[in-house]
């Protein structure tokens, strides 16, 4: 039986220092899809809905 602890776990990389790497790796994938022209998922808070936004900054609201 194998024991896995924490550290085991995160290669020894702490919870703030994944969120860091995490929220850059995002950062990346959409700035690569801009390049290509396609658009990114995002979230509006004040209406409480999902849209894509596409590189030229138009926005198109999913559903409803």
């Amino acid at each position: 039986m194998t024991v896995i602890n924490e550290l085991d776990s995160t290669c020894g990389i702490s919870d703030e220092e994944l969120t860091v790497l995490f929220k850059e790796s995002i950062r990346i994938d959409d700035e690569i899809r801009r390049i290509k022209g396609l658009p990114v998922a995002r979230y509006d808070d004040e209406t409480k809905r999902a849209y894509l936004e596409y590189p030229d900054g138009r926005r198109e609201y999913v559903g409803k």
